[in-house]
């Protein structure tokens, strides 16, 4: 029988205990923001880079969700591999050997993954409408605790009535949102959004 504390699995469960915290942190609003994206931008010249990244569905998804897919992959590919192994075998592989080849399928893999994840995952900006036309609006925190320096995804009605997912950090430096507080759009600073209590003063503005 699979023993799935087995050294051997080592890599595996390691794997599923960072996609726990990184799943905890984005609950609880800490850690790397979720609007974070690979930059894909630049030179011609990184034009293989470029297409290694388009390959492993980098810069598809905000970074922290496809790392936790990416984690997904190779903790789940890696133990229904050694599971296989011990049927077949009697025995599994070592850690880091399992580890490795675990890898090497778990990236392409999510790759693949990644491409119909994005169709359905929601935009933090859109470009039906020009995203300054969000400033003034009123929106409500849904993931997180908004704070300076740690924002918080928040969603705003646009005057369509279409919602727009946006980060959003407190306009005042010892001021904290709560999810599911309101608040009122003031200024942006390229994809940040900042916000002030829906009766605080308005002081429109970008930079």
């Amino acid at each position: 029988m699979l023993t799935i504390l087995a050294p051997e699995n080592t890599p595996f469960m390691v794997a599923l205990g960072l996609l726990v915290l990184l799943a905890l942190s984005q609950l609880i609003g800490i850690g790397v923001s979720d609007h974070a994206h690979v930059d894909l931008d630049g030179d011609h010249d990184l034009s293989i880079g470029e297409s290694m990244a388009s390959l492993l569905g980098l810069g598809r998804l905000p970074l922290m969700a496809w790392l936790s897919l990416m984690l997904a992959c190779f903790a789940l590919g890696g133990l229904t591999m050694q599971h296989i192994l011990l049927g077949l075998m009697g025995d599994m592989l070592p850690a880091w050997p399992a580890g490795g080849i675990a890898l090497v399928g778990a990236l392409p893999l999510t790759g693949l993954l990644a491409r119909p994840i994005a169709r359905i995952w929601p935009q933090d900006e859109t470009t039906a409408i020009d995203i300054d036309s969000l400033l003034a609006r009123r929106g409500h925190i849904v993931i997180g605790t908004a704070a300076r320096g740690s924002p918080a995804r928040t969603a705003v009605k646009d005057r369509f009535g279409v919602v727009h997912h946006v980060m959003v950090e407190p306009h005042v430096d010892d001021m904290t949102f709560d999810e599911g507080e309101e608040v009122l759009l003031v200024r942006r600073e390229g994809e940040l959004f900042y916000a002030v209590e829906t009766n605080g003063p308005i002081s429109i503005g970008r930079y």
